[in-house]
């Protein structure tokens, strides 16, 4: 009796070892990882509950009031790019027709404004940062924006790879 209450308690060990070691491999796939982004725009500083202060770069942060509500998220990307260029690296967004629409809007009326890139990334979406503020400083009509994140180049690879993802993801939904 006793040995097959043993042999019975190691089976069920090595199977919950068995299930925890995939489903932790499932978090480790390069299609299964996510990332958001989100882009806010520069408002007024002002003591609403529709705006917050935010810090750009982390070396040496610079603080900016946006926006709370994004005007542009994740489901908005079409394709994300690492971008080389003299000296380093850009991270570059091509937006579907929806956020093409709004990101040509939001530049047509806000020219000189800042707006806040944020993402949050990793195998489990657990590192967070606002990477950027560029100037609207023309009108974008190409559906596209360049900039440079203040990330490493691994960290800006795994913002791209989950961006896809997700954008990937988007339109199988939209074929339904």
């Amino acid at each position: 009796m006793m040995i097959g209450r043993n042999r019975f308690n190691i089976y069920l060990l090595l199977s919950l070892a068995a299930a925890f070691g995939v489903g932790c491999l499932t978090l480790n796939k390069p299609d299964k990882q996510m990332s958001t982004l989100r882009v806010h725009l520069e408002a007024n500083p002002d003591e609403s509950s529709y705006t917050t202060s935010v810090p750009i770069y982390r070396e040496k942060p610079v603080s900016i009031t946006v926006d709370k509500i994004p005007f542009l998220t994740e489901l908005d990307v079409s394709e994300a790019k690492v971008i080389d260029v003299m000296g380093g690296f850009e991270l570059s967004i091509k937006f579907n027709k929806h956020g093409s629409w709004l990101l040509e809007g939001y530049s047509t009326g806000n020219l000189g404004k800042h707006f806040a890139v944020f993402s949050q990334f990793g195998k489990t979406a657990k590192e967070s940062r606002w990477l950027a503020a560029p100037t609207f400083s023309r009108r974008i009509t190409n559906g596209g924006m360049i900039f440079t994140p203040d990330a490493t180049r691994e960290e800006a690879e795994r913002i791209v790879l989950g961006l896809n993802n997700v954008a990937k993801k988007a339109k199988e939904a939209d074929k339904w």
